[in-house]
């Protein structure tokens, strides 16, 4: 049976077309391994969670200002990584937490001590310890690093449950500067509220002493309020950073040019 030339050419047009729609699959489809072998694989491994853009540092209605070695400078917080040094780790076999002095000390003098400073300054809903205007026994976080609400019950085996995190970690600030310091002013950065954050205790463990280069909160819209505050806590105290350590800040403050340094008052 004889083929008609226009049926020809419609088969052959059809033909065309099969193949631009398979070539544009394979296209799409070479591209979508070349995201998942990059950039994909940690995004599909880094879910996006909701939570707070920052944490508040000072309530001057019932806090003291903590007297660090520098002032931190009032400008973005890129500007102030660029002044840092850069260097690499110290030995940190002589660390211990003893080094810091007396954990949770009141270094600011009001007469309560750190941990229930920063529980009472990150928290809502507070119930206090019976006859304290001092002692959390409850409240409220609404977590910074993982976005989770957590409810907050002082005792033995709730307690861990949030945690205070120094937000540049006491062992990575020895091994960066800290050896270098007196002994009260090490103190001082241990108690600061502007270098504690209340958390999750599970997030606190994952970060251990890691730097921004080897741990960020899940929480991404605080991540550039979290880089802010470490660079502003390693000006503050004199501390410097490692090369991987500032290239990891930049990329974070690369999505806001604009973040200030975080400031006591």
């Amino acid at each position: 049976m004889s083929i008609s030339w226009q049926a020809y050419r419609r088969a052959r047009r059809r033909s065309r077309q099969a193949w631009v729609i398979l070539a544009g699959m394979a296209v799409a489809g070479i591209l979508g391994l070349g995201w998942f072998f990059t950039d994909g694989q940690f995004a599909l491994a880094e879910p996006s969670v909701a939570g707070p853009t920052e944490v508040r540092v000072f309530d001057a209605e019932w806090m003291k200002p903590v007297a660090a070695v520098h002032p931190v400078p009032e400008a973005r917080a890129a500007e102030v990584l660029d002044v840092l040094t850069v260097k690499g780790r110290a030995p940190n076999n002589n660390y211990s937490r003893e080094k810091f002095g007396q954990a949770w000390y009141d270094v600011d003098r009001n007469g309560c001590d750190t941990r229930n400073d920063i529980l009472r300054r990150d928290l809502t809903a507070i119930e206090f310890t019976r006859n304290s205007t001092c002692g959390v026994a409850a409240g409220t976080l609404v977590e910074p690093y993982t976005g989770k609400v957590v409810a907050f019950q002082r005792g033995a085996e709730t307690s861990r449950e949030v945690q205070i995190d120094h937000v540049v970690a006491l062992s990575d600030a020895w091994q960066k500067g800290a050896q270098a310091l007196t002994p009260a002013q090490r103190q001082g950065l241990a108690n600061d509220p502007l270098n504690l954050i209340a958390a999750d205790g599970d997030a606190n463990q994952q970060k251990g002493a890691g730097d921004a280069a080897t741990w960020l909160p899940k929480n991404k819209s605080i991540r550039c309020h979290y880089v802010a505050r470490q660079i502003s806590v390693k000006a503050a105290y004199g501390l410097w950073v490692t090369q991987a350590e500032k290239d990891a800040m930049k990329t974070v403050l690369g999505s806001c040019p604009d973040q200030r340094s975080v400031r006591t008052a």
